[in-house]
C-alpha cells in the first residue's frame, strides 16, 4: 500500500479535542471533573496530544531477568536453594550475606557464573572480607552501600576505614524511602542526591567506576511508575555526565512492601504482579519478586515458587520479553517521565544546595519531609482515598489471621543509640490490622 491507512483520517488538534470534552460536560467543570490530583505534585489530564509533547528522552532497550532473593543463614542450604531457584527459571541470584562468617565459595559451589547473574548484598563492613570478595567473585555484582546503611539504621557500618566503592562498583539503595512514604519525587531526587555524595567522594577520585546498582522499589501507582524508572535514567545520565562517569547503570527493582497486607492477601499476588509490569515496561534489569505471604510468613517454598512463576508468566506467556521500551512514543508516558525528572532534579539541587544528602540526613531534613509524605498517605488511607482491597475495602469478617503470623508484620521500634534518626519502613495498613487483631 503506497498510502497510510490514517491518511484517511483528519488530523485533529489538542484544542478541538477539549472542545469537545466541554461539550460532553454540559457545563460541568472540567478540571474539577477530569483532572487528577496527585501526590507527586503532578495534575493528571484526560488526554495528552503530541502537539503538546515536551521533551522526549530516548531511553535505551533493557533485558530485563527474573531474580530470586536468599538469605544465608546455612551456605549448604542456600546453595542447594540457589540450584533450584536456577533450574526453575531463575536468572539471576541475590544471596544476601549477614556476616563475615559466611563462606562465598560454599555458598556459590556448582553455580554456572557464565549463565546466571550473581549479586551479593552484604549487610556489614570488613575491610578484609571485601576484598577476598572482589578476588573470589569477579563475575558478581557487589551490593554494598554504607550511605543507604546509615538513612536505614542511623548508624554507619562498625568500621570506619570502609571503602565507599568497592570492585569499582556502586549502590544507591532506595527502597526504603519508597517503603517510609517517600512521594516518587523525592524518591529520585533522593537517590540522586544520595549518589552524588558517592561521586564526591575521595574514592571516586581514584577508581574507575564501572557499574551504578540502583535498588528501586516499585508500587502500584501504575504508569507513575514506569515513569520512574525511565525518570531515574535521564537523571543518572545527567548527573554522570557531570562527573565524566561512563558506568553502566543496572535497575534491580522489587515491589514495594508499603501496600500489602495480612488480610485477604491473596490480593498481594495482584499487587505485585502490576508492580513487576510496572518494572519491566520502565526498563529494570532485574525484577525481584515479593511472595504475596513475605511480611507474616517465615521464607517458604511455596511463596517463593508463585513469586517466581509470576515473573516466568510475564516473560515466557505474557511476552514481556518480546518488545523493548515498549512504553516509547507513549504521549502519557512520555510527559510524566518529564514531569518528574524536572521535579526531582529541583529538588535535587535543593538538597545541594544545602550540604548534600548525608548533611540533611544528619539534621533531619529528609527524614521530616518523607514522614510529612506519609502522613499524608496514611490520612487518605485512614479516610478511604486510597484503597487496599480486603482491608478498608470490602474486608472479609472471616478471615482471621491471629494465629497464622510466623513474623511480626508491624512496626518494631528497638530503642537503641544513633547517630541520626533513622528512615523507618511503615505499612499503611498496619494501625487497622493491629486493631482489627484485637477482636480475633
Amino acid at each position: 500500500m503506497s498510502n497510510s491507512l490514517f491518511s484517511a483520517f483528519e488530523k485533529v488538534s489538542s484544542k478541538a479535542w477539549k472542545q469537545k470534552i466541554q461539550v460532553d460536560l454540559k457545563g460541568a467543570d472540567y478540571n474539577d471533573s477530569l483532572i487528577w490530583k496527585t501526590n507527586q505534585g503532578i495534575d493528571v489530564r484526560p488526554f495528552y496530544h503530541q502537539d503538546e509533547m515536551g521533551e522526549t528522552f530516548k531511553i535505551q532497550p533493557q533485558q530485563w531477568a527474573i531474580g530470586q532473593i536468599i538469605f544465608v543463614q546455612n551456605e549448604k542450604a542456600s546453595n542447594t536453594k540457589a540450584l533450584d531457584a536456577i533450574e526453575r527459571g531463575a536468572e539471576t541470584l541475590k544471596f544476601i550475606i549477614p556476616n563475615k562468617a559466611v563462606s562465598i565459595e560454599k555458598t556459590l559451589e556448582n553455580i554456572d557464573l557464565s549463565t546466571t547473574t550473581i549479586q551479593l548484598e552484604l549487610l556489614f563492613s570488613d575491610q578484609d572480607y571485601l576484598n577476598n570478595l572482589a578476588k573470589i567473585s569477579a563475575k558478581a555484582l557487589l551490593i554494598f552501600d554504607p550511605i543507604g546503611f546509615l538513612a536505614q539504621t542511623g548508624n554507619w557500618f562498625e568500621t570506619s576505614n570502609t571503602s565507599l566503592i568497592i570492585n569499582n562498583q556502586i549502590t544507591v539503595n532506595t527502597t526504603a524511602y519508597q517503603n517510609a512514604g517517600a512521594t516518587i519525587m523525592q524518591q529520585l531526587a533522593y537517590g540522586l542526591s544520595h549518589l552524588n555524595d558517592y561521586f564526591s567522594a575521595p574514592d571516586f577520585a581514584n577508581a574507575t567506576v564501572k557499574t551504578v546498582n540502583f535498588n528501586v522499589a516499585v508500587s502500584t501507582n501504575y504508569f507513575f511508575e514506569i515513569a520512574k524508572l525511565r525518570a531515574l535514567r535521564v537523571l543518572y545520565s545527567t548527573l554522570a555526565a557531570e562527573y565524566n562517569c561512563d558506568a553502566k547503570l543496572l535497575i534491580h527493582a522489587i515491589p514495594t512492601k508499603r501496600n500489602k497486607t495480612i488480610y485477604d492477601f491473596n490480593t498481594n499476588m495482584l499487587r505485585t504482579t502490576t508492580e513487576c509490569m510496572s518494572a519491566i515496561l520502565g526498563g529494570a534489569n532485574t525484577v525481584y519478586n515479593l511472595p504475596y505471604d513475605a511480611i507474616y510468613h517465615k521464607d517458604n517454598e511455596f511463596g517463593e515458587r508463585i513469586a517466581r512463576n509470576q515473573l516466568l508468566i510475564l516473560k515466557n506467556e505474557s511476552y514481556f520479553d518480546v518488545v523493548n521500551n515498549a512504553a516509547d512514543g507513549s504521549y502519557y508516558i512520555e510527559t510524566l517521565t518529564s514531569q518528574l525528572a524536572e521535579k526531582a532534579l529541583t529538588l535535587f539541587k535543593e538538597i545541594e544546595a544545602n550540604g548534600g544528602f548525608i548533611a540533611q540526613l544528619k539534621e533531619g531534613t529528609i527524614q521530616k519531609k518523607i514522614k510529612e509524605s506519609a502522613t499524608k498517605e496514611q490520612e487518605q488511607f485512614d479516610d478511604g482515598t486510597i484503597t487496599l482491597l480486603g482491608t478498608n475495602k470490602h474486608p472479609n469478617k472471616n478471615d482471621k489471621m491471629k494465629h497464622d503470623l510466623e513474623l511480626f508484620p508491624f512496626l518494631k521500634i528497638n530503642p537503641r543509640k544513633t547517630l541520626i534518626q533513622p528512615i523507618i519502613e511503615r505499612r499503611l495498613a498496619e494501625t487497622l490490622e493491629q486493631n482489627r487483631l484485637k477482636t480475633e
